[in-house]
């Protein structure tokens, strides 16, 4: 079969030649999820085994791999109500640990490892984060951070073997930029933390793969040029007239990149953050939140991919290990289907800009600020703590059905090929004109959230498909507004906080009531799609 008679290239969208090309499905390489500890849940666990299995994710990244409820780094017994006797040197002990990372593996999936935070034990300050007091400072002895992470993967490569663990990654600590919540070290002490440590992997095995620097969302200002954050660098951004006019950078990758290059370390991929929005200071202290436009992922990907290109490290993989429409855990959009809308459109235009794009996170069983109000509470999760599913659950459901071989791209979605199976699929959306592409921003209450609805106007999808086989029967499922909107019913119940459970049963029939229907291809061979789209709407296309 030549380059020109591919099966692709035998079929006609529009009347015209398929030229195919890759569709990496980004979206399922990794996810998120809150705290190593909540995977020992047996809701968590519930859910992740159905995330896995419906989207085939590759990698799991959470935080709290060392925090002290994972009980890996211990200096004393613990004695309960009785003396609590000091050991003569540090114990690591991986009970819980391993509980976790079999019931991952176990599920097809690898972790891509986080190690942080710091052990209470080993801290040199407490407490500086989360509802669970997380301690994200520097050690106070280096030499016992080197041994705690050098005993950690010994262990890991002697349960799970070294071909296995040299699939994973290894990334050094989480937004080490936002100080003091996420590190209350400077800038120099997290590069120093970094050396250490990937020095201490690669001595045991010089293929493991590490990185970083993880640090937060680009912004347009010179806040983290220094050593610690500068809040008053921040005050033209947050009066600025157009923020899209500034030019948004991404946090310490450069500063990192040429630490690690004037001292010959190994970098074998980047990471960062790419939430589309912003939190700035203003110079009378009040905060002002910052929302970009639809677009600011895909642009900045593409600036992130040239840096790096031009860096002393070019080859080095590059990992979004957080993304979503906002940093918050109480924003209201993440229950909508303008979260759905907006994650489809982002997702499809960033497929090819990098080797994974970690959506923050798969389930609201998630407890940074303590557990939310409300089964909508504005929650990260594609999946509510009862485990009812959100519009961006159907927005997975719908891209992973996707094939790998891009036919057709249109500003308002794709058509594919599995180049396994030459099954045809497609998803279209209706990101609203009214939106002039703006983001959908953030909102601190589901009466704020749903005002998007009142974007338009309504899109028309129309294509043809050439060249499939007669009487092939397609499945077409559209979430939109009235279809697959558990949040707004939940609203018109009253939005409870405490729902019954016969109102959790009816908020799940719900989640799950799409509009459903299916199209045959006729005896021409040629399907005629030819679709009017809601504002916000997603449609998938499948066989």
């Amino acid at each position: 079969m030549t380059s020109d008679d591919t099966p692709g290239s035998r079929l006609l969208i529009d009347g015209k030649r398929c030229a195919e090309s890759p569709l990496p499905h980004v979206w399922s390489r990794c996810v998120g999820a809150g705290r190593a500890n909540e995977a020992l849940r047996a809701d968590w666990r519930e859910q992740f085994t159905e995330v896995a299995a419906a989207f085939g994710f590759r990698y799991v990244r959470f935080h709290g791999l060392f925090h002290d409820d994972m009980f890996v780094y211990r200096e004393s017994y613990g004695g309960g109500f009785g003396p609590d006797r000091p050991l003569d040197s540090p114990v690591h002990t991986f009970s819980y640990v391993d509980k976790v990372f079999d019931f991952i593996l176990d599920r097809g999936v690898r972790p891509f490892v986080e190690l942080g935070f710091m052990p209470r034990e080993l801290a040199t300050v407490t407490g500086t984060l989360f509802w669970w007091g997380a301690h994200c400072s520097p050690p106070k002895d280096m030499a016992r951070w080197v041994e705690l992470v050098t005993s950690t993967v010994e262990h890991w490569i002697d349960r799970y073997g070294r071909a296995e663990v040299r699939q994973w990654r290894f990334e050094v600590w989480n937004e080490p930029n936002l100080v003091p919540h996420f590190w209350t070290g400077t800038k120099t002490e997290y590069f120093e933390l970094y050396e250490h440590t990937v020095r201490a992997i690669k001595r045991i095995d010089p293929e493991l793969k590490v990185g970083g620097p993880s640090t937060s969302v680009f912004v347009p200002d010179d806040r983290y040029k220094g050593e610690v954050e500068d809040r008053s660098a921040m005050y033209e951004t947050a009066t600025a007239a157009d923020v899209d006019a500034l030019d948004w950078r991404p946090v310490w990758i450069e500063d990192f990149l040429a630490w690690c290059a004037g001292r010959e370390l190994p970098v074998d991929f980047v990471s960062t953050h790419l939430y589309p929005t912003d939190f700035a200071f203003g110079a009378d202290g009040e905060t002002v939140e910052i929302t970009r436009y639809a677009d600011a992922t895909s642009d900045d990907l593409t600036r992130l991919r040239e840096l790096v290109r031009s860096s002393a490290y070019p080859d080095a993989e590059i990992h979004i290990t957080e993304w979503s429409t906002s940093p918050s855990s109480r924003d209201f959009v993440h229950d909508t289907v303008f979260a759905a809308t907006s994650i489809t459109r982002s997702y499809l235009k960033c497929a090819t800009l990098a080797d994974s794009i970690s959506y923050w996170t798969f389930t609201d069983v998630f407890e940074e600020g303590g557990a939310g109000i409300g089964p909508f509470h504005g929650g990260f999760g594609l999946v509510t703590e009862h485990g009812v599913h959100k519009p961006t659950f159907h927005a997975f459901a719908m891209l992973e059905r996707l094939g790998d071989r891009l036919l057709l791209a249109t500003p308002h979605g794709v058509v594919t090929r599995d180049s396994r199976t030459s099954a045809v699929s497609a998803v279209f959306f209706n990101y609203p004109e009214d939106m002039a592409l703006g983001g959908v921003g953030s909102r601190s209450s589901y009466p704020a959230a749903r005002a998007l609805a009142e974007a338009g106007p309504a899109r028309r999808i129309r294509h043809t498909i050439g060249g499939l086989e007669p009487g092939t029967t397609f499945l077409v499922e559209i979430l939109d507004g009235e279809h697959g909107n558990p949040a707004e019913a939940w609203y018109r119940l009253g939005s409870p906080i405490n729902p019954s459970r016969a109102q959790l049963a009816y908020l799940g029939e719900v989640a799950d009531s799409l509009l459903r229907f299916t199209l045959t291809v006729p005896d021409d061979g040629v399907l005629d799609l030819d679709v009017e789209l809601a504002p916000w709407a997603v449609m998938s296309l499948s066989r």
